[in-house]
């Protein structure tokens, strides 16, 4: 088994690395012929590391007010959404990138808000806390930055050092996001409660937990399922704990089929005299269900419950490994340029340790031999 790392070039500093492992083993057919090898090859990429991201939108749609902005109304929107906490509703990426229409569409498109998150990294994910901590109002449009915004806050004292020290120590790199709030006729006199319904594809400002707001952003019949608190062969971790909460006890140990394979992680609910729940978790999915209820037989589910909710299976992707000729293996990883001498040739015996021959008179004892023992005394 080979394996060959591959870093991919970005100009972001989130750039993933593609793992490509290969098999290069040659397998022998029925007939007595070398089979052709069979890679198994894992790739981690942009289609892969996206892959999980909801980009469904849903326009609001909200009478709007007469009338431009005030200054009186602007201030009372800073009092009133600077420091407002919400949860996000879709993955927020890094940057200044979010543009939203009033009533209208959010820009960028799916495919490049996937590439954006990819290159850029995320800001917030899905039911995480963001506040808002900074407004910005132009003719029309409304800047809002979430989590600190996209740039990092420009201080005179940075530039100002005593000798080698300096006055204030450089802050980490800015993580939040941007999304701007634009108007086609300009920003009425709006209120703050109307900015967040209107922000209510992007960011939920309801009164709920992060779980209330995650459960919020999933398909109807997921959301159903963890209103009623079911737990259904398929969900992720995630969802398990949006539907009946954190369990009272964790077990993870080997699958009985399966002694020498991967660990199981089982998570229990309940006690007895109380209905038991089992539930058994394979990666990040659910693949095992049991429900023990007093005096009824153990109810079994192993059998997919997402419908068409439910998550891709896993695939073998082909790349960089199509091809391979069993009889020329893929030489294995080195760190040499092309012409490179090998130093790790065996060492001559010119340069090893030569031990003197042992003399037949007057030499020293052999250090590789034991000493004699001496004779035993004579017997009276």
């Amino acid at each position: 088994m080979h394996l060959r790392c591959n870093m991919v070039n970005s100009a972001s500093r989130w750039a993933p690395l593609f793992l490509i492992a290969a098999s290069s083993t040659a397998a022998i057919s029925q007939n007595g012929e070398p089979a052709k090898p069979k890679p198994d090859v894992f790739v981690v990429g942009e289609h892969s590391a996206t892959a999980g991201i909801s980009t469904d939108f849903t326009p609001t749609h909200m009478q709007l007010p007469d009338g431009r902005l005030s200054e009186r109304g602007r201030r009372e929107l800073i009092r009133d959404l600077e420091s407002e906490q919400g949860f996000a509703h879709r993955v927020l990426p890094m940057g200044p990138g979010l543009t939203l229409e009033a009533n209208g569409e959010l820009t960028p498109g799916p495919a490049e808000y996937k590439k954006m998150i990819y290159e850029k990294g995320a800001s917030a994910n899905v039911g995480d806390r963001v506040v808002v901590t900074a407004l910005t109002f132009k003719p029309d449009r409304i800047v809002i930055d979430v989590n600190g915004g996209p740039y990092a806050k420009h201080r005179f004292l940075s530039h100002v050092s005593f000798g080698d020290a300096p006055v204030v120590r450089r802050g980490d790199d800015p993580t939040g996001s941007r999304v701007t709030l634009v108007f086609k006729d300009g920003v009425p006199e709006i209120s703050a409660p109307e900015v967040k319904a209107l922000l209510a594809p992007v960011i939920d400002f309801g009164a709920k937990t992060s779980t209330d707001a995650y459960a919020d952003s999933l398909p109807a019949p997921v959301k159903e399922s963890i209103s009623a608190h079911e737990v259904l062969v398929g969900m992720d971790r995630k969802m398990v704990l949006a539907s009946v909460g954190a369990p009272e006890s964790k077990v993870r140990e080997h699958a009985d089929d399966a002694p020498e394979g991967v660990h199981y992680e089982e998570w229990i609910y309940g006690h007895v005299p109380q209905t038991v729940r089992f539930v058994r978790f394979k990666g990040d999915r659910v693949v095992l269900v049991k429900v023990a209820a007093l005096g009824k037989p153990i109810e079994v589910h192993d059998q997919n419950e997402m419908g068409e909710f439910a998550p891709e299976p896993d695939k073998r992707d082909i790349a960089l490994g199509d091809g391979i000729d069993p009889n020329h293996p893929v030489a294995p990883p080195t760190l040499r340029q092309a012409g490179e001498k090998d130093d790790t040739a065996p060492v001559s015996n010119a340069h090893r340790v030569q031990y003197p021959p042992p003399s037949k008179t007057g030499s020293a004892p052999d250090p590789t031999q034991q000493p004699a023992s001496p004779p035993a005394p004579p017997t009276q």
